[in-house]
């Protein structure tokens, strides 16, 4: 995707860390340096004393968001930024993450960049689910996965799924993950998942310890939708390992990629293969 030209950028900072507030005012510097005005988010504005402005004001007055953290601070940002149509990108300051791929140490050098044009938008799939909860129907995106569990240890979950409204499979275990490509490398991958490249627009359906060995993992294409239900227990709705939702006895949650995609911005040179090379330890 064409790069724009960035003149200012909201920031986002990892919550409960108040030592992150001079690696901010760091950061801050870099992009006026740059001559990019630098918005702050209001809740990590409270966290490290410094005046900040609501998220979704500051969504609607920047042209890319930035996170300073890991890869968990940046999915929470996308989820809440979504609508906005808005790029986004994260910084870290201790170890690569397979999002927030921009070494801090590295930031001045990539502003200029940034100024310059000298970068990538890269469009992700994620996925979009609609449940009803106390009769009110409830709408959320998830950029990981979304979980479907048995909410107690005690007992396993039935978990009836249809594609395009056809009986599909019965799950019968500890649940079912739902995964985009992005968040194949995360719970999906411990599960026995695929890794799926990030940029295809493909979801994963992935058996959490089935009861039934023949239950494996499945790639749908992007353009299918799901309905999941459980008509014999309740079952936990798990977003992005950050929220959740309890759906009552045979009650659905349907599930299918967005329209719209996320925007994520990365280095020109980024190598989505490098950085599963460094996490992931393959070649060693």
């Amino acid at each position: 995707m064409k790069a724009k030209t960035i003149q200012k950028v909201g920031v986002v900072l990892r919550p409960s860390t108040p030592e992150l507030k001079e690696h901010y005012y760091t950061l801050e510097k870099i992009f006026n340096k740059h001559g990019i005005e630098v918005l702050l988010d209001s809740i990590s504005g409270g966290m490290i004393g410094v005046m900040g402005m609501e998220f979704d004001i500051l969504c609607e007055n920047s042209d890319a968001i930035v996170t300073l953290g890991g890869d968990g601070t940046l999915i929470s940002a996308v989820r809440r930024s979504f609508k906005y149509d808005i790029p986004i990108f994260g910084v870290y300051a201790g170890s690569l993450g397979f999002l927030a791929d921009i070494n801090f140490d590295e930031l001045d050098s990539f502003v200029a960049k940034l100024v310059a044009g000298q970068y990538r938008v890269d469009e992700r799939a994620i996925l979009e689910a609609t449940f009803k909860q106390n009769g009110k129907d409830v709408n959320i995106y998830a950029f990981n996965d979304i979980v479907l569990t048995r909410p107690s240890v005690s007992n396993m979950i039935h978990i009836e799924t249809l594609v395009d409204s056809k009986a599909f499979n019965t799950y019968y275990g500890d649940g079912v993950i739902v995964s985009t490509p992005t968040g194949s490398t995360a719970y999906n991958l411990s599960a026995g998942g695929p890794v799926l490249f990030p940029l295809t627009n493909v979801f994963a359906l992935t058996p959490i310890c089935p009861h039934s060995l023949t239950q494996r993992p499945v790639v749908l294409p992007g353009e299918f939708s799901i309905e999941m239900k459980t008509p014999q227990d309740k079952a936990l709705v798990i977003i992005d390992g950050q929220d959740k939702h309890e759906l009552n006895i045979s009650e659905s949650i349907h599930i299918q990629l967005a329209e719209k995609k996320v925007k994520l911005i990365h280095r020109d040179e980024f190598n989505y293969f490098d950085v599963l090379k460094e996490k992931l330890n393959w070649g060693e």
